[in-house]
């Protein structure tokens, strides 16, 4: 990254890469009964809300160089199963109910990398990496130009600080190098645990505000193994403390990466869906280019979401996560 234009484009795959996780949580969120899944849905909904501040911090880093977010494009929603974007070939995104292949799934996404593993702009094989490598392509722009170039964007397209519901962290706005390591480090910690080495990730538990918490890729571990972290744990160690239930009969009976259905009613379903995701792509573009005030009308769309999913799922088929073209929307 030694110029502005290629930061600004691997900023861009930031956010094209913090929005491939949402679809694949999404679905298995929507295909658990939370009657007999609580604390699974409770993790889920929890990494959900963390991916969308996630979103907006990745957002406000590329506003913050002068660039311009895009999400409401058909590159956010290439078919599936696809690889994350500019990522590992190897690992292929999926859309799948809840059970030990979406955790697998979620595992190798939110995989920590190892203390010496070096950054890596593209192709990377973890997203810590990825972000290691702009944190070092900011560093060397701040150093060669001047903070003052580099961050140049306009300061009224920033999404300001505020907490989402069911989420650690907050959003922080970006204007120099200082709060730019401040965003980057927040994405990295929430996903991965502090410095590379600890399963929490420096926040507290938003439903359980007495416990630390831990990060993605340790929650998901807890889901997987069926028992918390506690004081003392380790990523050597796994989670010793207090049993998670987790029950996998107690999901919707989902289809992996479902297509447009033959039944017309059913497929009314998805089409009434895709609209509604693409709806939220173009209401998410318009908050993170000039309208942060408008973050609050995406809270009915993903309602009407989950509405709209788990009816599809009651019916054994599921939502398809197609881009409707802006032409072509009812």
């Amino acid at each position: 990254m030694d110029t502005i234009e290629d930061l600004r484009r691997h900023l861009q795959w930031a956010i094209e890469l913090e929005h491939a996780t949402i679809p694949p949580y999404l679905c298995a969120l929507y295909s658990l009964d939370p009657g007999r899944n609580a604390e699974a849905a409770e993790v889920i909904i929890g990494v959900v809300a963390e991916e969308m501040l996630h979103l907006a911090l990745a957002a406000n880093l590329l506003n913050a160089v002068g660039g311009e977010p895009r999400l409401d494009n058909p590159e956010m929603l290439p078919p599936y199963p696809h690889p994350l974007p500019h990522g590992d070939k190897s690992v292929h995104v999926h859309l799948a109910p809840f059970g030990e292949e979406a955790l697998e799934l979620f595992l190798r996404i939110e995989q920590p990398a190892s203390a010496d593993a070096p950054p890596e702009s593209d192709q990377y094989e973890t997203i810590g990496q990825f972000y290691a490598a702009i944190e070092a392509g900011i560093r060397a722009l701040c150093d060669e130009l001047g903070e003052e170039k580099v961050f140049s964007g306009d300061p009224a397209k920033q999404v300001g600080e505020f907490h989402l519901r069911n989420a650690g962290g907050s959003v922080i706005p970006v204007h120099d190098l200082k709060s730019a390591l401040a965003a980057l480090g927040e994405i990295v910690e929430q996903g991965e645990g502090a410095a590379r080495t600890d399963v929490w990730d420096g926040d507290h538990d938003v439903f359980h505000p007495s416990r630390e918490e831990v990060a993605h890729y340790y929650r998901f571990q807890e889901l997987k193994h069926g028992r918390r972290y506690q004081a003392g744990d380790t990523p050597q160690s796994g989670p010793t403390g207090e049993e998670i239930v987790v029950d996998y009969d107690g999901v919707l009976p989902t289809p992996t990466n479902p297509r447009m259905s033959d039944d017309l009613e059913i497929r009314a379903g998805q089409e009434k869906f895709n609209n509604a995701y693409c709806l939220l792509l173009f209401q998410l573009e318009e908050v993170f280019n000039g309208n942060p005030s408008g973050l609050g009308a995406t809270v009915g769309t993903m309602y009407q979401l989950k509405a709209l999913a788990q009816d599809l799922m009651k019916q054994g088929a599921g939502p398809t996560f197609e881009y409707v073209p802006v032409e072509e929307r009812s």
